[in-house]
């Protein structure tokens, strides 16, 4: 299978987090010949260190990548043709397409809205007589699934159990050796913190301050700049960590060994998924509160208890944000919060019965392209 890939960036990191992931599963596991699309190599970059910035064309993994810039390059279709979030085409590569027809699918954005699954895999003709297939992520078998790779479940596992190389990756990070030490004696709680800058952080801060456990708070560069490192609440028991922005086979891990994950967008929730681990998702905001109708979709089939479900509305409703503090109290308490981890983990379980993203996707264009 050849395909082209299209990719723009518009939220930092998730587009090309969902995209690179996918691709490299589809090289990987299905030994599809891809060409990469991407108009931002600065934030791919960020997420794979081995890009160069200023390079038109280079590979990666067995993976073209092409600068999108405008003009876009003047290059023959592959026979599919895959867009990341529905981004438009190039003028000059759909006049192609005019010449040399192509699979079109579109990426859909993530929803657990039942409306998706009715129009999951259905084709779309357009005003200048090409068609295309929406194809959609999400939670049943009547969608195209969630990206999991093969044994990613089996590294997990066997990294939960790796208690020295979890230290270690601390260490590489620059954790301070007062927060490794009260880690090492097992009595701190490690979060991860990926937020949208309006996150109503100083709420969860306040509740973390009162309780009686001490938290370990990793806040990747560039993540709520206002705050610094250093230690907060009465007992100085809130240790905030400044960590670099880590490459996405490090962020799996971190996600993996934390007790906590505050997530953002659509890649980092599925990976928090996969964790196992109790997650708060600040899901992508969007105008008239569109992004909260897709959040209680979410919850109202995650089997989380109603005060997590509570929280993680009062996280994404800044008219809430006074609650949060109570909220936070609530879920942290220790017959709370094993109750919301043995639901995190029994929501992972439920997910990796349904066939993964990649997978789904690679049998759907197989179909559409047999003879």
């Amino acid at each position: 299978m050849q395909a082209d890939v299209f990719c723009r960036v518009v939220d930092n990191f998730g587009d090309i987090g969902v995209t690179w992931r996918l691709v490299r599963q589809l090289q990987r596991e299905h030994q599809w010949s891809i060409r990469l699309w991407v108009d931002d190599l600065k934030s791919f970059q960020r997420l794979e260190a081995r890009a160069h910035l200023h390079a038109l064309q280079q590979v990666i993994e067995q993976i073209e990548i092409i600068h999108w810039g405008d003009p876009a390059p003047d290059l023959i279709p592959y026979p599919v043709v895959l867009c990341s979030f529905s981004c438009d085409l190039p003028n000059s590569y759909i006049a192609q397409l005019h010449q040399r027809p192509a699979l079109w699918v579109n990426l859909e954005y993530l929803s657990a809205e039942t409306w998706v699954e009715g129009c999951h895999g259905l084709p779309s003709l357009r005003g200048d007589g090409l068609s295309s297939y929406f194809f959609f992520p999400g939670f049943n078998a009547k969608t195209g699934g969630l990206l999991r790779e093969q044994d990613l479940l089996s590294q997990r596992d066997a990294w939960q159990k790796y208690l020295e190389g979890q230290h270690q990756l601390l260490e590489r990070l620059g954790v301070s050796a007062e927060a490794l030490a009260a880690l090492s004696a097992q009595s701190a709680r490690l979060l991860t913190l990926f937020c949208y800058p309006h996150a109503p952080i100083a709420q969860m801060l306040e509740a973390l301050c009162a309780d009686s456990r001490a938290s370990i708070v990793l806040i990747p560069d560039g993540i709520a700049i206002e705050l610094a490192m250093g230690r907060l609440g009465p007992l100085q028991q809130v240790y905030i960590e400044r960590i670099p922005f880590v490459l996405q086979p490090e962020y799996d891990q971190l996600l993996w060994m934390a007790d906590l994950n505050f997530v953002r967008g659509e890649d980092s929730v599925i990976r928090a998924l996969w964790a196992g681990k109790p997650l708060v998702w600040q899901i992508y905001p969007q105008t008239e509160g569109t992004h909260l109708i897709k959040l209680d979709a979410w919850l109202k089939i995650s089997n989380l208890s109603a005060e997590v479900q509570d929280l993680l509305r009062h996280w994404n409703a800044d008219s809430a944000a006074a609650d949060l503090s109570a909220d936070f109290e609530q879920a942290l308490q220790p017959k709370a919060f094993a109750q919301w981890s043995s639901d995190a983990l029994a929501l992972s379980h439920t997910l990796a019965q349904e066939a993964d993203f990649a997978r789904a996707l690679h049998d759907f264009c197989v179909s559409k392209a047999a003879p």
